[in-house]
């Protein structure tokens, strides 16, 4: 089947200890509970997509080790076109080390192994998977080179380009002006534009800076309050959902799947924005990256129930 979302990125198996709180530097914790789970912001973000309905493909390295082998299966376990997942035979898959506290606050730590070497040639490789989809999804935890030649071919190819520039970094405004949607949380806004993103109106002004540069639209996510939507033509607030949050790891990558999923099936943007706010609100209620993911008729519900 022709995919709908091609999704380029990283995948990390998620080690994980649930503690009272996060350890402060030098601090020793006992009583945690460890975990394990798929994560890695790019496989994050096809997992969310293929769960949210979407026909997803994921271009990608693992190492050639037992973690890599899991991280494959576990894409194909939820229907993910894994032809462009490559085995890398020098550097073993990617790992997260996260601490997750009773509040559902985290911290993470990532060696990202196999994701350092994802190249614009994996991406190349990959060109015919272009010709069908509709919406090209992707993050910074691989190389920057690899991120601006997948979008350069899906900006040729027609495709909606999502960027959530997440880890943090500068981007160059060549990239930016390629980018038909920026998803950057508050955090990422900031480090953007130099902006403090603490209300509304730091939003809007960050949210200008971002389109001055050339990105089509800018969408920051702000937590439980939702996402801050601007376009040229203006912007607001598209509010988020309560829930009493368990995990906070994979909420930013769920609301980008799920986006990605819904603007594939033309659904208008505030819409699109609503169903994404509603995945992302149901993955903090439950612990893990990939785990947390909901499916299809679970957000639609939630959606009914206001």
């Amino acid at each position: 089947m022709k995919p709908s979302v091609i999704v380029v990125g990283s995948s990390n198996t998620d080690m994980i200890i649930r503690l009272d709180r996060i350890p402060r530097p030098g601090e020793t914790i006992l009583g945690g509970e460890f975990v394990t789970a798929a994560g890695g912001k790019g496989a994050n973000q096809a997992v969310g997509a293929a769960r949210a309905g979407g026909v997803v493909a994921l271009i990608a390295r693992v190492g050639a080790d037992p973690l890599g082998a899991q991280a494959i299966e576990g894409f194909r376990a939820d229907r993910i076109n894994v032809d462009h997942v490559s085995r890398d035979p020098r550097k073993p898959s990617g790992v997260a080390l996260i601490f997750v506290a009773k509040n559902g606050e985290n911290s993470i730590a990532v060696a990202p192994g196999a994701n350092a070497r994802l190249s614009p040639q994996d991406v190349r490789r990959a060109s015919a998977l272009f010709s069908s989809a509709r919406v090209l999804l992707m993050q910074l935890e691989t190389p920057l080179e690899t991120v601006e030649a997948a979008t350069r071919l899906g900006a040729a190819k027609g495709l909606q380009v999502i960027l959530n520039p997440a880890p943090a970094r500068p981007l160059p405004d060549r990239l930016l002006r390629k980018i038909t949607i920026l998803t950057p949380n508050e955090t990422e806004a900031e480090l953007l534009t130099g902006i403090a993103v603490r209300d509304e109106q730091g939003a809007a002004r960050a949210a200008r800076m971002l389109l001055s540069k050339g990105v089509g639209t800018v969408i920051i996510t702000v937590g439980a309050r939702g996402a801050f939507v601007a376009t040229p033509g203006g912007g607001g607030l598209v509010k988020g959902f309560k829930v009493k949050p368990v995990d906070t790891t994979a909420a930013g990558d769920i609301f980008n799947g799920a986006l990605a999923v819904a603007l594939s099936e033309g659904k208008p943007l505030v819409e699109a924005v609503r169903f994404a706010n509603a995945a992302g609100a149901l993955s903090v209620t439950r612990l893990g990256a990939q785990p947390s993911a909901p499916r299809r008729h679970q957000i639609e519900r939630f959606l009914r129930a206001g």
